[in-house]
Order: structure tokens, then sequence, then C-alpha cells
């Protein structure tokens, strides 16, 4: 798959993307373009499916509007609405811990460089890159599972892990792409290129993919 392809394959993953239900990070962007909230939501999505992400932040959002209003909830009362969420106990210890980080770091407010969104507690390079990408479309290559695996299944990278998939990605992909890469290969991963059995019947891009490991 060539620079040349990408641009083709972008194009009608974008297409795809947006026939389909939108991963729940984007959503909250649509909905409310507030950095908190997808710092939020971004955090509380790991290790968990989007439905239930969902449920959560919705739940979440009715009390807690802005950073402050963590420090209003009890531990015990935040991990009662996030407990459905993967490994919610340490999720609860961090969403506790980023309000005093938020204020003592950055005056109150989300960060948009990926080296002070590192310093945010529950906060790695995947969440930091796509709370820089979603809320602030500010450039920046959001790796996850589904980017890792779905680039290197392309042939498009060869790569064993999602950080060298973010520094192959930076070199390869063009720029103009770097906004839009997680949310089309997340949905698209969601939906057709599943680990398992994927649906290369429906693919819209299966002539530019070489199926490695398929």
């Amino acid at each position: 798959m060539t620079n040349k392809d990408i641009d083709i394959v972008m194009k009608r993953l974008g297409e795809h993307f947006h026939s389909v239900k939108t991963p729940i990070v984007d959503l909250i962007q649509a909905k409310t373009q507030d950095p908190f909230r997808v710092l939020v939501a971004t955090i509380l999505s790991a290790r968990t499916k989007d439905e239930t992400t969902a449920k959560v932040v919705n739940e979440l959002f009715e009390v807690v509007k802005k950073p402050d209003d963590l420090d209003t909830l009890s531990a015990e009362e935040l991990d009662r609405i996030i407990f459905r969420t993967g490994f919610h106990n340490a999720k609860t210890k961090h969403l506790k811990e980023l309000p005093g980080v938020l204020r003592h770091e950055f005056g109150g407010e989300v960060p948009s460089e990926i080296d002070d969104l590192l310093k945010l507690p529950g906060v790695g390079r995947k969440t930091a890159n796509l709370v820089r990408a979603v809320a602030f479309s500010l450039p920046a290559i959001c790796v996850d599972i589904h980017v890792h695996r779905i680039c290197n299944r392309w042939g498009y990278i060869r790569t064993k892990t999602p950080l060298e998939s973010e520094m192959a990605l930076r070199a390869k992909l063009p720029s103009k792409h770097w906004l839009n890469i997680n949310s089309y290969v997340v949905a698209f991963g969601q939906n057709l290129c599943k680990p398992r059995k994927p649906m290369c019947q429906r693919c819209p891009i299966s002539e530019f993919c070489k199926r490695i490991g398929v």
C-alpha cells in the first residue's frame, strides 16, 4: 500500500465512518466540543466497549460538568457511577486526582500538548494523542489496538507494538490524514475489519489490503 493508495483508502474509510455508529469519543466532541469531557471519556473508554462507555459518561456528565465537580464526589460515589468500565478502581483514583493536577499544573484547563497531557493521571500516549486530535484538532496520531492491528494487516507498516506503529505512521502517513486515522480505522475495525473473521467480502478497500495474518 503506497501513499497514493492511502489517499483512496482514507477517502473510502471516511465514507464508511459516516455511515456507521460514531465511536464514543468523537460523539462526545461533536456534542459538546469540550476538551475536559473528551479527556474524561477517553480515560473511561480504555478496555471498555463503546456502548458501556456511552452509558457511563452520560450518567457521569449529569453531575460532572467541569473538573472541580469531581472534587464534590466521594471516591465511593464516583466508583459507583463508573464501575461498569474496565479497571474502574484505577480510573476512579485517576479521576479523583485529575482536578488537582489540572489546577496546579495548567490553571484548571486541559492542555493540548502531548508532553503536558502525559502528566495527567491515567493518560498514556494513546489517550494523549486522541485528546489532542479530537478535542483540539491538532496534529496527532492516536494508535490503539485497532490502528496497530489493521495498518499491519494492510501491509502499510511492519511493526510489533502500538508505540512502534505510532512512530512508523508519523514517518510515513501524510499529515493530512493524522487527525482522522484513529476515528476512521476504529470504526472500520469495530464493524468490518475484526480481529477474527474480518468481513473481507464487504471491505471497501480490499484491493489495497495484503491481508497479512488473515
